[in-house]
């Protein structure tokens, strides 16, 4: 007797674009301008975190997108099949007819890293739906948004969107001055840059640190907080109980986990003991 054949799981939908440009923002940041005629299918979800599954193949693959994966498992060995990481939208620029896509390098680590590094106009980028969740709520008496390089391109999206007369702090962590960016920000909105200097990225507690030292305005506060697993598990307490706010005044999240790839870290956080 045979056993039932398995049915095939439904893939979630891929848009492929092209890189229009590539710009190098700073010397670890590199921004991404993809378009092409696969950019009818994005859609602006209207969230400032707004981000996407981007899947990257090998070269050595060979592989034309869009990928099917269940097919490609049953073929390909694990080394030669299309990695999946988590990337924000830095910009809908839908009616120029592409969006942006900032990248923070180490030179030859990890993929997706040197992949924009090494882009060239014509090279896919394809994207695996677009998804979201935090947005500047107007009604919000004051602002505080906090994170590392990975968070950076949330948050300049926020601040390009909250209303001019919005008030409150940025803490952004970098590890020199040649990291910055001139952000487009209310006046309201202090800037403050966090520089760890020769620390890796991860390992100290600059954000921690600044978030408790704060001084802690009147009024509801909205809160966007992303970066490295360890500082926003930190963070999560502090803001909860020590501040006592409530889960509809945070957005808070880890990107990315020192010392762990993406797909490793993405399992992790499926397990109660990965959560934050």
């Amino acid at each position: 007797m045979t056993s039932p054949e398995r049915p095939r799981r439904p893939q979630r939908p891929q848009i492929v674009l092209e890189v229009i440009e590539r710009i190098r923002l700073t010397p670890h940041l590199v921004r991404i301008v993809a378009g092409g005629p696969g950019i009818s299918a994005v859609a602006d979800n209207g969230f400032t975190d707004a981000y996407t599954k981007m899947l990257f193949a090998p070269a050595e693959a060979g592989l034309t997108p869009p990928y099917d994966m269940e097919q490609l498992r049953e073929e390909l060995p694990i080394e030669l099949l299309p990695s999946t990481r988590t990337y924000s939208i830095r910009r809908f620029e839908l009616d120029a007819g592409r969006v942006w896509i900032d990248f923070v390098t180490h030179g030859d680590e990890g993929v997706a890293g040197p992949w924009a590094t090494n882009a060239q106009p014509g090279d896919p980028v394809v994207l695996g739906g677009i998804g979201g969740g935090y947005a500047p709520d107007a009604a919000a008496d004051w602002h505080l948004l906090v994170g590392d390089e990975s968070s950076i391109p949330a948050i300049a999206a926020a601040l390009e969107a909250m209303p001019a007369d919005a008030v409150g702090t940025a803490l952004l962590e970098v590890q020199n001055e040649s990291e910055q960016l001139d952000l487009v920000a209310p006046d309201g909105i202090e800037v403050r840059w966090l520089h760890r200097g020769d620390s890796q990225a991860g390992t100290t507690d600059l954000l921690v640190d600044a978030v408790r030292a704060l001084d802690w305005r009147d009024g509801r506060v909205q809160v966007f907080a992303h970066g490295e697993r360890g500082a926003m598990k930190q963070l999560r307490p502090h803001l909860t109980e020590e501040r006592g706010l409530d889960r509809t005044q945070l957005s808070l999240s880890a990107y990315w986990a020192h010392g762990r790839r993406e797909d490793a870290f993405q399992a992790e956080k499926r397990e109660t003991v990965g959560q934050i």
